[in-house]
This record gives structure tokens, C-alpha cells and sequence, in this order.
């Protein structure tokens, strides 16, 4: 029943392509051998928007109930929502149903511990062998576990944001912002406005309902949202929000209609919050050299951990980071959660933009300047001959703790397998256009070379 041709399985959970990859049977049989990991009472669940998720999620609320936990079920809510509300609940971990930024042809399940945090590798190692294994995964129940729909996990999760020492909502609100959002329909669609409104923001509503389908790539990178850079503009707009489908990745619009690379995100916040608060701070593998000069204008130090969010939450803990995250504008501030944040992202950029008495813009500018290129590619070799090829091919510091990245004087470049698709991702950072093209190319160049199928 379990086939790794058609479903990605990693620390970011199991998803797949709706029908042979993902469909109630698969989602059954993963969340029971989720819950053998699991010891309690109760499971929090949670979907985005995707017309697939109210019959994925019936599939896993009927398997915990089944097995005796009661679901507390908060419908449509975004995944850092999720990860609050295990904890707010004292729920013993959670299941969201999202794909997040792959487009509706996909879905997924995305399982938490007690701590709201996902699971580790190990941990997703022993679901994925009880799922292959030919054992049942049932027994018979003593009692069957109930059911509770709640609708408080937005509320709560906004409360915890304005609740934060870093957050000042007066300060926020004197600068009289207006904001344009665009939630891509998502499960940010209610909360993003909500958080917003509530820190004294003007706001104009983009694609906010959860009943409509995704108005676009959901992915928030600069190439999908030319509508809400459009609107910043029209509606002479402060600063612009854009995030992806489970609303953990945050993208921003300057005043004049520029969408920021996703990059921008964590460096902004990280600059904030060592401002106020001096220490470590982790980003993954693929996220950009601005961050290491954020944290040398502050004199602390960067660790880098390996892609996935777990992974960043891990190294976060054990060098007792600050602030943390990844270069897809995922932001995590321990002092709300260990989660990525969109939301949390926005209040720490408004309250950094209030104290300044700045712009987006004109903070940007006061950043050094990178060109950053993602790639993905099918690739048809062996990867252990691309990662050679390429550390043949650059020369400069090595990390081969996640595929293989590559500093040098004039750039960076990272080849990796993917977490959450069937592609393999090059990053490449430089400061011109030109020169991170040139990385590109001499990365494919290797790729050709070692495989002869590229796409």
C-alpha cells in the first residue's frame, strides 16, 4: 500500500499527489501508526483550504477516535495555529492536513508531538516501517474517543502574539499602517486580517476565502504575486503580505509595490529581535549570506542546521538561539513558539518598521544587497555523483551535512534533495545578477554531466 514512488516521506511529513498517493486509505493508515508513537487523551487536528481536506480529515479523525483519543478538531486553521493549540489544549500532539505551498493536486499530513513541534527523523522512520510492514494496526478498543469542534485557536494564537514582550500594539498602531494581503485563499485567510486589525493596521482583503481555490502558484515567491504588488500600489499601501496555503511562510511588499525575495523575511525579523535580545541564531542550509551579516553587525554567531523545520527547531534548541528559521520566509521566535510563523513574522517586521520610523523600503536598503536563484530539477543520476561533481567543480567551505553547500569569496551554492517534492534544488547566492546565474549554470553543467536527463 505504501509506495515511494508516489508519496514524498520526510521530517516535513508524508504527501503526495490526490488518488494513488494521497487518499483516505493512506492518511488512515498513516495516522494510526502515528498514534502508536503517541501516548494520552486527545489529538488536535487541523486542515488549509484544499477541497481535499474535510474527507483526509474525517479519515484521520476517525482513526484516533477509534483508538480512544478524543479529536479536537479546529477546522480550517493555519499550521503554526495547530502547533499552539496542542500546547494550549494540553493535547497529546496534532495532525495537519496541508500540502503546504504545492498546488491542490497535492496534500498531506504533517504530524506533532506533545510540544507542538514536528516529529523527528526517527520518529517519522518508525511510522513509515509500521506503514510498509504487512501488521495490523488496530486492536480492539476499550473505549472510542470523542469529538470537539473548536473555533478559539485563531483568537488564541492572536492573543499569544499581542501578549509578547517584544510586541507593543500601541506603538504599532501610532503609525497608522495600511496593509494588502494576500492569504492565496489559504488558511491564513481569517487570522491574517484578524492579527492585523488588532495591531491598529488598515487592511485590504486580497484572496481571503477559504471557500474559493487558490488564485495562483500558492508558493509565495516574487514570480506569483504580481496582484498584490499591484495592489500596494493602487491602494497606496504601506507594506504588502503575501504567504502560502498553511500560512507558516511569510513574503513582503515595500510601499511601492516591490515584492521582497522570500529571503528578506527571516533577516528582518532576526534584525529586530537582536536589537532587543543578543544571541545565537540558526538558519538552514539554503538560507541567505545576509543573515551572517546580521548576526556579525551584532557580534553573535549563525549556526547552520539542515533543511526541514524540525532540524532548525533542534539546532535552535541546543544552541539556545534566539530567532531562527529558513530562507523561504519562515521565521521562528521561541518566544511564542518553535514553529514557523507567518504571522508572528508580521507583527516582529510592523513593531521593527514602528520603532525605526522607517519604511520597508528604506529598511531594505540599509541591508546589503544579494542575488539569490533557486532551481528545481529532475534529475534521473545517482546523487552522491552530483554532490562529487560539484565539490569538484567549486571550491570553498564545505557542509555536507544536507546535500552538499559550497562558500566561497564571490558566493555560495547548495545542491540538495528535496524534503516535499521529487526534484533536486540548487540555491546559489552572489552579489550580481550575473555571477549567481554563472553558479547556476556550472551547477547544471554537472548535473548534465553525471546524468545526460535534465529538465
Amino acid at each position: 500500500m505504501y509506495d515511494r514512488d508516489s508519496l514524498m516521506v520526510s521530517v516535513s511529513g508524508v504527501r503526495g499527489i490526490l488518488g494513488v498517493g494521497m487518499n483516505p486509505e493512506v492518511a488512515a493508515r498513516f495516522a494510526a501508526a502515528y498514534i502508536s508513537l503517541i501516548e494520552g487523551e486527545s489529538i488536535v487536528i487541523g486542515r488549509d483550504s484544499r477541497p481535499s481536506g474535510p474527507a483526509l480529515s474525517a479519515a484521520v479523525s476517525s482513526v484516533l477516535r477509534f483508538n480512544g483519543y478524543t479529536v479536537i478538531d479546529l477546522g480550517i486553521a493555519s499550521t503554526p495555529t495547530v502547533e499552539i493549540m496542542v500546547r494550549e489544549s494540553g493535547a497529546s500532539g496534532g495532525v495537519i492536513i496541508t500540502a503546504s505551498h504545492n498546488g491542490p493536486r497535492w496534500n498531506a499530513l504533517k504530524f506533532l508531538n506533545a510540544s507542538g513541534e514536528f516529529l523527528g527523523s526517527g520518529e517519522m522512520e518508525k511510522i513509515i516501517n509500521l506503514v510498509k510492514s504487512e501488521s495490523p494496526l488496530y486492536e480492539e478498543p476499550e473505549k472510542t474517543g470523542g469529538y470537539v469542534e473548536n473555533d478559539t485557536g485563531d483568537a488564541s494564537h492572536i492573543r499569544r502574539i499581542l501578549e509578547l514582550e517584544r510586541i507593543d500594539r500601541e506603538i504599532i498602531a501610532s503609525r497608522g499602517f495600511s496593509a494588502v494581503v494576500d492569504c492565496v485563499n489559504g488558511a491564513g485567510s481569517r487570522i491574517v486580517p484578524a492579527l492585523l486589525r488588532s495591531l491598529g493596521v488598515t487592511v485590504k482583503e486580497l484572496f481571503t476565502d477559504v471557500e474559493s481555490p487558490f488564485p495562483h502558484d500558492p508558493e509565495p515567491r516574487p514570480e506569483n504575486l504580481w496582484e498584490i504588488s499591484e495592489a500596494v500600489v493602487l491602494e497606496g499601501a504601506d507594506i504588502g503580505f503575501a504567504c502560502d496555503p498553511d500560512a507558516d511562510r511569510l513574503v513582503m511588499v515595500d510601499n511601492e509595490g516591490h515584492v521582497c525575495s522570500e529571503e528578506l523575511t527571516l533577516s528582518v525579523a532576526a534584525d529586530f529581535i537582536l536589537k532587543h535580545e543578543r544571541g545565537p541564531v540558526t538558519a538552514n542550509l539554503s538560507t541567505t549570506r545576509l543573515v551572517d551579516d546580521i548576526c556579525s553587525r551584532y557580534g553573535v554567531p549563525l549556526h547552520r542546521s539542515r533543511v526541514g523545520e524540525i532540524n532548525v527547531v533542534s539546532m535552535m534548541k541546543e544552541t539556545k538561539s534566539v530567532i531562527g528559521g529558513e530562507g523561504n520566509g519562515g521565521v521562528i521566535y521561541p518566544g511564542l513558539h518553535y514553529g514557523r510563523d507567518a504571522m508572528v513574522g508580521m507583527a516582529l517586521v510592523l513593531q521593527h518598521l514602528s520603532e525605526e520610523n522607517i519604511t520597508l523600503k528604506e529598511l531594505v536598503a540599509g541591508l546589503p544587497g544579494y542575488s539569490i536563484l533557486k532551481e528545481k530539477i529532475s534529475f534521473s543520476g545517482r546523487f552522491e555523483d552530483a554532490v562529487e561533481g560539484i565539490q569538484r567543480a567549486f571550491h570553498g567551505r564545505c557542509n555536507s551535512s544536507d546535500g552538499i553547500r559550497i562558500d566561497m569569496d564571490e558566493g555560495w551554492i547548495h545542491l540538495r534533495r528535496s524534503n516535499t517534492e521529487p526534484v533536486v534544488r540548487i540555491i546559489a547566492e552572489a552579489v550580481s545578477d550575473d555571477e549567481v546565474r554563472s553558479l547556476i549554470e556550472r551547477a547544471r553543467d554537472v548535473l548534465d554531466s553525471v546524468s545526460g536527463n535534465i529538465a
